[in-house]
């Protein structure tokens, strides 16, 4: 693996950082596969949480535009390529993962890179950190599934006014309009982002996965569907030791120690 990623291992979860600071942590080729690397390397070797951030003074730029420019290119790009070959999948995988993803915005997210900071589980956010759907800028439409979060977290018209004027919203009202969790002080932000991916990565994780899996399931189910889910689910959770742990600690009045192992 280059250095375009940086990944710290704990006991039980894994830091990750996006490490292009000179170009506020922008896309290439190189970084993409990088990260997907990184994020299934932890899943592969049994994390039970991951945490997401940035290095230097922001999250992610989006896509590197540095060999997009127009005077150099002999034809016009296929940008469709570009999604299903790298931001598609990477949402993908982030969404699938049976486990709690943290992101820690520590500066602007824009473009793809703020989508990508969506897609997350839980999203914290710096007090100095931005959000810019900035597509709007450079004549395209939002990707790296914002037209599907946008909407789904914040609503039709504030989903539009974003999308469509490329203003930034702050970290306070990003949280305010329930974008994100949480914005937190700056000098707070990897401090409480850490303590709380440990915390997860500590907790009853074949739960808190399964709860990820059916609230992304909750857009497109009936109420009914739903139910369903619910009792399938729960009757996983229900064979699982930290179900057992989870109701002896409480009863025994003491902290539960949850192993995040199936039946």
């Amino acid at each position: 693996m280059g250095d375009t990623i940086l990944t710290q291992t704990h006991q039980n979860w894994v830091e990750i950082t996006l490490n292009r600071p000179e170009k506020l942590n922008s896309f290439t080729e190189e970084m993409h596969l990088e990260l997907r690397t990184a994020i299934e390397r932890a899943r592969d070797a049994g994390a039970r949480a991951i945490l997401i951030t940035g290095a230097g003074r922001g999250f992610c730029a989006g896509q590197d535009l540095g060999n997009r420019d127009p005077s150099k290119m002999t034809s016009t790009p296929d940008l469709s390529q570009t999604l299903e070959k790298f931001y598609n999948p990477l949402i993908k995988l982030i969404r699938s993962l049976e486990f709690p993803v943290v992101c820690a915005v520590n500066g602007v997210a824009a473009g793809a890179g703020a989508n990508i900071a969506l897609a997350c589980d839980i999203v914290l956010a710096a007090e100095g950190a931005r959000f810019i759907q900035s597509f709007a800028k450079v004549g395209l439409m939002p990707d790296a599934g914002g037209t599907w979060s946008l909407p789904h977290l914040i609503g039709e018209a504030r989903a539009k006014g974003l999308a469509l004027t490329a203003t930034p919203l702050s970290a306070t009202k990003a949280e305010e309009w329930g974008l994100i969790w949480k914005s937190i002080t700056d000098d707070e932000l990897m401090v409480e982002a850490r303590t709380l991916t440990n915390s997860l990565a500590n907790g009853p994780t074949v739960g808190l996965g399964l709860t990820k899996m059916a609230i992304q399931a909750a857009s497109t189910n009936s109420m009914g569907d739903q139910l369903d889910l619910e009792a399938e689910n729960q009757k996983v959770c229900g064979a699982t030791p930290d179900y057992a742990e989870g109701v002896s600690s409480f009863l025994q009045k003491r902290a539960p120690e949850f192993s995040g192992e199936r039946s």
